[in-house]
C-alpha cells in the first residue's frame, strides 16, 4: 500500500485512480521493456546521493545507508519472486532492453495486495530479529538498490543458518532476491538465473558472511568454540579478520582455536600479531605466554606472563621459573657432556609443562645417542611434535633450527636411515653455512652411507673378506652403528668367525635390543657352537615378537631337541608343526605339560570336538614352538577329574607344569590372545 500511495500521489489519481494502474500494469506486463518516468526520477536522486556520498568519508556515507535501511524497512514492501508467464522470459543475453526490462518487472511484483504484502513484512521481521546482525552495508556503495537487496540477503541467508530450515516462503523471497543482485551485478545475465539458484548458493553464502559485521562473526565463532568445533571457529574469526584486521581480540581468539587444534606455532604467530596490535592486551600476554611454556621458550613466557597483569596466577610463575632453572640446567650439563644428568633435566622439564617443545626432545635423544640406547633416543625424538620448520626457524631463530637438524641427521644415521641423516646435515649446513659441526656431519653421514652401500655390493658378489673391510671403515666414522656392525657379523659368521660375529651382535643388540636381524644372528652363531641355551633364549624373544613366523619356530624346536639331547632326556615324543598331539595316558600328559615352556591343551568329548578342534589347529600354525594337545575326556575320567574340567570343550595352558588359564571351548580370540600373552 505504500507503494501504491507513492505512485498515486505522483500522477494524481488517488485511490481509484491506484487501483485502475494497477490494473493497467498487470495488463501491460509482458509489453512494457522500461521502468516507468517515477523509476528515472528515483535513479536520479539514487545518483545524487551516490556524489554526496563520494564526497563524504567512508563511516558517515555506511552510517547514513545503515539508518536509510532502518527508516525504509517500514515503509518498502519485501521483493517477492516474480510471477512472471513463461513468454516474458527470455534467455536473449544480447537483447538492449534485458536489464530496464528485469528492472520493471521487480518493480511490478513489489505492487501485490496488502494483506500478502504485510504477511511478507512480518515474516521478514521475524527473521530480522533472529539473525545475528543488523543491516549491513555493502561493500559497493554505488547503487542503493543493490546495497538494500545485499541486506535483504544476508538477514534471509543468516536466519537460515540459525533456524538450520528454510520455509518455502523465504524460498521464494531468497530466489527474487538473488535473482535481482545478480541482475544487478551482471547486464548480460537473464531471469533464468532463478532456475539455477542452487548452484552459486554456497558461494553467496560465503559472500555473505564476508559481509557481516565482524563483531558478530567473533560471537558466533565463540560460541563453536564453546561447542567444541574448533575448525568452524576459526573459519568465522578468519572472517572477522578479513573484514577488520585491526582487532586484536580476532587474532587471540583464532590463536585459541589454533591451540586447540594442536597448530601451536601458528597460534604462536596470531598472539604475537594481537600483542603488535594492541600492546596492553593481557589476554594475549597471557594466551602467548603459555604456548611459549608449552614450547620450551622460558625466558618469553616470563616475559609475557609480567604483562599479562592478575590474570597471571602464582602457580604460573612458580611453573616457569622451575622451568628457567630446569634449561639452565639442560646447558650446563651439555657442555659437561654429563650425558645422565641431562637425560635426568629434560624429563624434568617435560613434566613442568614443556611437553611440546622439539628442543627438548632433542636434547633428551642426544643423551640417550651418548649414553648407547638408540632404541630410546628414536623413540623419544619421534615423540616431539612435528612442526613446519620453516615457520619453526622465523619464530625461533636459525640456531635452534641448526640443533635440531644435527641432532636428527645423528639419531638417523645411529639407527640406520642414511638417507634420512644426509637430508638433515644438508639442511644443518644451508642454515648455518658456517657452522663446523654441520659441515662434519655432512661427512660423517655420507662416509657412513658410501660404506654401508660398498659392504653390501661385495657381500653379495661373495667378497666376505672386502665387505667386512668397508663394514669396518664406515665403523671408523661410526663406532656405535648398530647397523654396520650387524652387516659385519654376516660376514664374520659366514667366514666361520662365530666369536667375532657375537661380539658384533651382542654390542648392536646393547645399543637397539629390539634390533631382531642382529637377535637372529646371534641365535644362530650360538647354535652352531653348540651353546643351546643361550640359542633358545633368543630365539623364544624372536618367537614372541613374531609368533607366525615358521622359521625362527623351527630353529627354536631344533634348539629344544638339542639341548634334550645334550641332557640326555627323551625327545621321541616331541614334534615339530601343526599336528595336535592326542594324549594316550596320564604319564604323557604329565611328561608333556612339564615340559620348558609351554602347552595348550583341549579337553572334549568324541562327539563334541569338531568346532574346537580346528580353533585349536589354527592357533597351532601361529605358535609352531608350543605344545598342543587333546584329551578326550571319555577315555581319561581320571585326567579330567585331576585338571577339574567341569564342562567340554574347553582350553587349559599350562606354563612349566602349572595350570595358569581357563578359557571356553569356542572363544577363539581369547584363546589367541592368551597363548601370545603366557608364552611372552
Amino acid at each position: 500500500m505504500a507503494t501504491y500511495m507513492v505512485e498515486s500521489s505522483n500522477h494524481g489519481c488517488g485511490f481509484i485512480g491506484g487501483i485502475f494502474q494497477r490494473r493497467s500494469l498487470c495488463s501491460r506486463r509482458s509489453s512494457i521493456r522500461s521502468l516507468p518516468s517515477t523509476t528515472n526520477s528515483k535513479n536520479t536522486e539514487t545518483e545524487k546521493k551516490q556524489q554526496s556520498y563520494k564526497s563524504k568519508p567512508e563511516k558517515a556515507v555506511i552510517t547514513e545507508k545503515v539508518d536509510a535501511a532502518k527508516k525504509s524497512k517500514s515503509e518498502k514492501a519485501i521483493i517477492e519472486k516474480p510471477i512472471t508467464p513463461r513468454s516474458s522470459i527470455t534467455h536473449n543475453h544480447n537483447h538492449p532492453h534485458n536489464q530496464s526490462r528485469r528492472l520493471s518487472d521487480a518493480a511490478r511484483n513489489s505492487t501485490t495486495s496488502s494483506s500478502s504484502s504485510s504477511t511478507v513484512t512480518k515474516s521478514n521481521r521475524i527473521q530480522e530479529k533472529q539473525s545475528v546482525s543488523g543491516d549491513q552495508s555493502d561493500a559497493d556503495h554505488t547503487s542503493t538498490p543493490r546495497a538494500i537487496s545485499g541486506n535483504i540477503l544476508q538477514l534471509a541467508q543468516i536466519s537460515s543458518l540459525k533456524n538450520k530450515s528454510v520455509t518455502p516462503s523465504n524460498n521464494n523471497n531468497f530466489s527474487s532476491v538473488r535473482t535481482l543482485e545478480l541482475n544487478n551485478n551482471n547486464n548480460n545475465a537473464t531471469m533464468g538465473n532463478i532456475l539455477r539458484r542452487n548452484s552459486t548458493d554456497e558461494r553467496l553464502l560465503q559472500s555473505s558472511m564476508t559481509k557481516m559485521d565482524p563483531e558478530e562473526l567473533k560471537v558466533l565463532g565463540n560460541d563453536k568454540y564453546k561447542q567444541g568445533k574448533y575448525e568452524e571457529a576459526l573459519a568465522l574469526y578468519d572472517k572477522a579478520i578479513a573484514v577488520d584486521s585491526c582487532t586484536a581480540s580476532y587474532r587471540s581468539n583464532k590463536s585459541a582455536a589454533l591451540t586447540a587444534l594442536g597448530r601451536l606455532l601458528e597460534a604462536v604467530s596470531e598472539c604475537r600479531e594481537a600483542v603488535k596490535i594492541e600492546p596492553s592486551y593481557q589476554r594475549a600476554h597471557h594466551r602467548l605466554a603459555t604456548l611459549y611454556l608449552r614450547l620450551g621458550n622460558a625466558e618469553e613466557a616470563v616475559q609475557h606472563f609480567n604483562l599479562s597483569g592478575s590474570i597471571t596466577s602464582f602457580n604460573e610463575i612458580t611453573q616457569v621459573k622451575a622451568l628457567q632453572t630446569c634449561l639452565s640446567k639442560c646447558d650446563e650439563a651439555k657442555k659437561l657432556k654429563d650425558w645422565g644428568t641431562l637425560l635426568s633435566q629434560t624429563y624434568d622439564a617435560l613434566a613442568i609443562g614443556a611437553n611440546s617443545s622439539i628442543q627438548i626432545y632433542a636434547l633428551q635423544s642426544q643423551a640417550l645417542l651418548n649414553l648407547h640406547r638408540h632404541d630410546e633416543a628414536y623413540a623419544a625424538f619421534k615423540r616431539a611434535p612435528s612442526f613446519d620448520m620453516d615457520l619453526y626457524t622465523r619464530l625461533f631463530g636459525q640456531t635452534n633450527t641448526t640443533c635440531f637438524y644435527l641432532i636428527k641427521a645423528q639419531v638417523h644415521m645411529t639407527t640406520g636411515r642414511f638417507e634420512d641423516a644426509i637430508t638433515a646435515a644438508q639442511k644443518a649446513t644451508q642454515l648455518s653455512p658456517n657452522d663446523k659441526e654441520a659441515r662434519t656431519m655432512v661427512i660423517r653421514t655420507r662416509s657412513v652411507a658410501v660404506a654401508r652401500s660398498k659392504g653390501n655390493k661385495l657381500f653379495q658378489d661373495l667378497k666376505l673378506l672386502e665387505a667386512c673391510s668397508m663394514y669396518s671403515e664406515g665403523l671408523e666414522y661410526d663406532p656405535y652403528n648398530s647397523v654396520l656392525l650387524c652387516n659385519r657379523a654376516a660376514c664374520r659368521s659366514k667366514l666361520g668367525q662365530y666369536e667375532k660375529a657375537l661380539e658384533d651382535c651382542s654390542l648392536a643388540l646393547n645399543l637397539q635390543p629390539c634390533y631382531s636381524k642382529a637377535r637372529l644372528r646371534r641365535a644362530n652363531c650360538n647354535a652352531k657352537m653348540e651353546r643351546w641355551e643361550a640359542s633358545i633364549q633368543d630365539y623364544e624373544i624372536l618367537i614372541r615378537e613374531k609368533p607366525g613366523d615358521e622359521e625362527v619356530g623351527r630353529a627354536l624346536f631344533e634348539a629344544q631337541v638339542q639341548l634334550k639331547k645334550q641332557r640326555g632326556e627323551d625327545v621321541k615324543d616331541m614334534k615339530f608343526g601343526s599336528d595336535v598331539v592326542l594324549v594316550t595316558s596320564i604319564e604323557c600328559f604329565r611328561h608333556l605339560i612339564t615340559s620348558p615352556g609351554m602347552s595348550v591343551v583341549l579337553f572334549c568329548s568324541k562327539s563334541n570336538q569338531e568346532k574346537a578342534l580346528p580353533l585349536l589347529e589354527q592357533v597351532c600354525l601361529r605358535f609352531p614352538s608350543i605344545n598342543f594337545l587333546k584329551v578326550e575326556v571319555e577315555d581319561h575320567p581320571y585326567l579330567a577329574k585331576s585338571e577339574v574340567v567341569t564342562y567340554v570343550p574347553a582350553f587349559k595352558i599350562y606354563k612349566n607344569g602349572s595350570r595358569v588359564k581357563d578359557i571356553p571351548g569356542n572363544n577363539l580370540d581369547l584363546l589367541h590372545n592368551s597363548v601370545k600373552l603366557y608364552s611372552s
